[in-house]
């Protein structure tokens, strides 16, 4: 399987990193059956970023549920030399990676296909202050699948939706090829997911816009109907 066959018209992927984790399991069921297909796994390090988060054993525990019905688990790399870990990602049940292109750089198109020997999909993330020439014309090149064009500046879970990336998404849609997608990360809400979509993207993640309201199903939905 791949991008290819998860995607619909457009996706809304719950991040993880938001979720209450006392209750984990049982809000990724609750958001299954409310119709999600994609989750976001958010890995950062303490150096690429500064929060350490969650790792390959906590998604060991909960791929085996999102597989079960279908779904998808789309792991965010915030780290340092990623390829160190794709086997671990691959292994607990990854479906996707994405890496930073201010991490890997020059070295993309090696870290892509080390990645693809693990069965992995793969993404590539730019943050607000790389020029998205340099993003677009490096995810080119390697032909990945994704391109994440960060919406905020990544580590931390609500902040606000950077009025610039609109833009950004639009002139990342004008360089890349229809067929690749393009995902946002950051500040996604039921006021600004139709202008990213109608910039371009297709893929949109949710943290606290989700996971911060008390009827997780409900604040997903809206989303959608904002987005439909």
């Amino acid at each position: 399987m791949s991008w290819k066959e998860w995607v619909r018209t457009a996706e809304i992927e719950p991040s993880i990193y938001a979720a209450d984790f006392s209750c984990l399991g049982e809000q990724l069921e609750v958001l299954l059956r409310g119709g999600v297909r994609i989750f976001q796994f958010d890995v950062g390090d303490g150096q690429f970023v500064t929060p350490i988060t969650t790792g390959p054993i906590v998604l060991e525990s909960i791929a085996p549920i999102v597989h079960a019905a279908g779904g998808v688990v789309d792991c965010h790399l915030m780290i340092v030399e990623p390829q160190r870990h794709f086997a671990a990602f691959a292994q607990a049940g990854g479906d996707s990676v994405t890496v930073h292109y201010e991490v890997v750089g020059d070295r993309l198109r090696d870290v892509v296909a080390q990645a693809r020997e693990h069965g992995l999909e793969v993404g590539l993330a730019f943050n607000p202050e790389t020029r998205v020439a340099k993003a677009a014309t490096a995810a080119i090149a390697a032909d990945v699948d994704l391109v994440l064009c960060m919406s905020i500046n990544p580590g931390y879970s609500g902040q606000k939706f950077m009025p610039d990336a609109t833009q950004r998404i639009r002139e990342l849609r004008e360089f890349l090829p229809p067929q690749m997608h393009i995902q946002v990360d950051g500040g996604i809400g039921p006021d600004n997911i139709r202008q990213a979509y109608e910039a371009g993207a297709n893929l949109f993640v949710a943290g606290s816009s989700i996971f911060g309201r008390e009827d997780i199903v409900r604040a997903y939905r809206r989303l959608v109907s904002a987005l439909a």
